[in-house]
């Protein structure tokens, strides 16, 4: 943090009068520490953690015939409790197992250089970190999530915690062995290493990449979502697909974009059954029958690669 004790003496050095964003982020950082501020990290996790699903968890609870033609496996259906013993699992490993993650990682951080001082970086600026970020943590995220699958022990280990949920819910995105969210984190952690930010990008960085998480584990494939003019974006079918395949699967590793799993051959299973997918979700939106009659003795939406 630049040594100021007044705003006036920050315009000074900036040689400008403070925008409005940094003249509140001026009053709010000015008596914290750098290391202070790196943890709201974890907090703002937990905040979007808890509040970005609640859409979807009033979805599958009320199962309003407007919304079931979008829910991916619609045979497969979540309880309030059944929700919320999985937020209480990622809770706990947020406290054991991100918390210290945080604690440890900030030096490295300091010496990269992520900076807390003014001025704030530009629109621009935090635009194309934030897709330099997006694209190393999808490519890195790919090779990990692929290793854990590849390697046997690995996934009977490690990433078969995640795969618990054959159809993912919003609360299950970051629900994992506590080891899978530390090599998978690296991944995260990769791009803000290569090209250092401002705090601020670091935390929109990581809530960002937190939200498309939960919006890939909704369970639920909305066409007016807006991620849908994202250039190769996977969503919330892509994933679900593979959760739906399990251990067995060796299609859609990828974390966010689908290119690597196109450059690398592991989305053929997919490309395939997407087609027989959309073809029955079709079906379901123009059937005249009831919810009921619509879901019920009805097969699963992916076949077994």
């Amino acid at each position: 943090m630049l040594p100021f004790e007044s705003i006036q003496e920050a315009s000074m050095s900036l040689g400008r009068n403070l925008t409005l964003a940094e003249t509140l982020w001026f009053k709010y950082t000015a008596d914290k520490s750098d290391f202070y501020l790196y943890c709201h990290n974890t907090i703002f996790l937990i905040i979007f953690y808890t509040l970005v699903p609640l859409p979807m968890v009033i979805v599958e609870l009320i199962r309003s015939n407007k919304f079931e033609a979008y829910k991916i496996q619609p045979n497969i259906r979540f309880s309030l409790s059944e929700m919320m013993e999985c937020y209480r699992k990622v809770l706990i490993t947020f406290v054991f197992a991100v918390g210290p993650l945080q604690f440890f990682s900030y030096p490295i951080i300091e010496w990269v250089g992520i900076r807390t001082s003014l001025p704030l970086p530009s629109a621009s600026e935090v635009f194309w970190q934030l897709l330099v970020y997006f694209l190393v943590e999808d490519y890195a995220n790919y090779w990990l999530h692929r290793m854990l699958h590849h390697y046997k022990w690995g996934y009977d280990k490690i990433h078969r915690v995640h795969h618990e949920y054959v159809a993912p819910i919003g609360f299950a995105a970051p629900y994992a062995h506590w080891a899978e969210i530390i090599i998978l984190g690296l991944a995260s952690f990769l791009g803000p290493l290569m090209v250092p930010c401002h705090m601020f990008t670091f935390w929109l960085w990581f809530v960002l990449r937190q939200i498309e998480a939960i919006e890939t584990h909704s369970g639920y494939e909305f066409p007016w979502s807006p991620s849908k003019y994202i250039p190769f974006y996977g969503g919330a079918i892509y994933h679900d697909y593979h959760h739906f395949v399990g251990e067995s699967c060796h299609s859609n590793f990828a974390s966010v974009f689908t290119y690597c799993d196109y450059i690398y051959g592991t989305d053929k299973g997919y490309r395939y059954q997407k087609e027989v997918f959309e073809k029955r979700r079709e079906k379901l939106r123009n059937a005249n029958e009831s919810l009921e009659d619509k879901v019920n003795g009805s097969t699963p939406p992916f076949k077994s690669e």
